[in-house]
């Protein structure tokens, strides 16, 4: 059974502690919108699952409980930085499995400032984290620096290309640029100021060679997506306009290609995000060469050149070289990150997941405003968390006739 995105929402991603809200307030926001979007109330709505990181056990049964109070299922979701994915994976799967047939995707994260520890998501003791292991091979290879835990394993990874490609500073520059000038257009974004590549370079160093202007920002938000089967809307006459086909879906873990390298650009994701899009690839009979427009996880600079590679838009090592030929953005072959991406529109852990296929529901409706892609029909989705979680996501707009 086919799954539709039928209703879409978000709230405006915030800097930590600046707006007087609470994660419920959050997700009433956007699960309304998210509702009001597909044309239903929560009452529709038959199973709920919920995406967040740095809340307490049931926190998706209080977030769920602003839009109704109806006695279904509501499951909590926490994969790092790939939650909201895996939420919106988990509510496709309840309707393509026929267990459902409209499912409510929520993702929320209230957060602190400052940089996230090297212990995940949760902080707490780095011994027994969950991504020691990670960290360990990153120690085992460059040392460990007193520069924040996630910075480094990614900057790591950025000399490696450096070393092994050529891949330039100006280069990694080139991405946060793009992506800076995006956002400047979305009302959502928590930056919206548009920087060049010498205000990037020039920008307080992170762990070298990141710059703060090419790290994502801890963030407050909020997103929500209704996950519906061809059943429902044929029962109630959906739209076929306003409906977005998830046509393939894939998630990896770690396998040990991910650790026996000893390299960072290896265990921060490359081999799960190249097999997920492989998985979905092959699924959805479409390639990387039917996309025109993508949302990816460009938590540093280094990890969209890294996702580049892994999604086949160019050969290893050729990155740089792509994000600087421009033909990742609007008058190149994709457009990737419309929305600014997480360096600028911002990084709520359990929201950035579905913020990200939201971005595309409106990209494929042609409903995206200034930052629309003209002519936009295929759109791929890739949400990456250390730990390690990889989804890809294939989306395709549904026109009548």
């Amino acid at each position: 059974m086919k799954a539709y995105v039928a209703g879409v929402g978000m709230t405006r991603f915030e800097k930590p502690e600046t707006r007087e809200w609470q994660y419920w307030d959050m997700v009433r926001e956007a699960g309304t919108a998210a509702l009001a979007d597909a044309g239903i109330s929560y009452d529709d709505v038959e199973q709920v699952p919920v995406g967040y990181c740095f809340q307490p056990s049931t926190a998706g049964q209080r977030a769920a409980y602003e839009l109704g109070l109806t006695g279904i299922p509501v499951y909590n979701v926490n994969n790092n930085c790939a939650t909201g994915s895996t939420a919106l994976m988990l509510a496709r799967q309840l309707v393509e499995g026929g267990a459902a047939d409209c499912v409510l995707a929520l993702g929320f994260e209230k957060m602190k400032r400052g940089s996230l520890g090297g212990g995940g998501a949760d902080g707490g003791d780095f011994a027994t984290s969950p991504v020691a292991r990670h960290y360990g091979v990153m120690a085992a290879r460059h040392g460990f620096e007193m520069t924040p835990p996630t910075a480094q394993i990614f900057g790591d990874a950025a000399r490696e290309h450096i070393d092994k490609y050529g891949t330039t500073e100006a280069q990694l520059a080139a991405v946060a640029a793009k992506n800076h000038r995006h956002s400047a257009h979305n009302p959502y974004a928590q930056f919206r100021d548009v920087y060049d590549v010498d205000d990037i370079l020039a920008a307080r160093v992170v762990h070298r060679p990141l710059t703060k202007l090419q790290c994502s920002p801890t963030s407050d938000g909020a997103a929500a997506a209704v996950v519906v089967s061809e059943r429902f809307v044929e029962e109630r006459g959906l739209g076929a306009g306003s409906l977005v086909e998830i046509v393939a879906q894939a998630m990896t873990t770690d396998t040990e290609e991910s650790f026996a390298s000893g390299s960072c650009i290896d265990v921060v994701g490359q081999p799960m995000s190249r097999a997920a899009a492989r998985q979905v690839y092959e699924r959805s009979g479409l390639g990387i060469e039917d996309v025109d427009v993508v949302e990816l996880h460009d938590c540093f600079s280094i990890n969209e050149l890294l996702t580049y590679e892994a999604l086949g838009m160019c050969a290893p090592g050729e990155s740089g070289k792509l994000v600087e030929s421009g033909a990742t953005t609007y008058g190149g072959r994709w457009v990737v990150n419309p929305s600014g991406g997480l360096i600028s529109k911002g990084h709520p852990l359990g929201a950035t997941g579905i913020a990200q296929v939201a971005e595309l529901v409106w990209q494929l409706r042609g409903t995206a405003g200034e930052r629309q892609v003209p002519g936009a029909e295929v759109g791929l989705a890739h949400n990456i968390g250390l730990g390690g979680a990889a989804v890809v996501t294939m989306l395709r707009a549904v026109r009548g006739g």
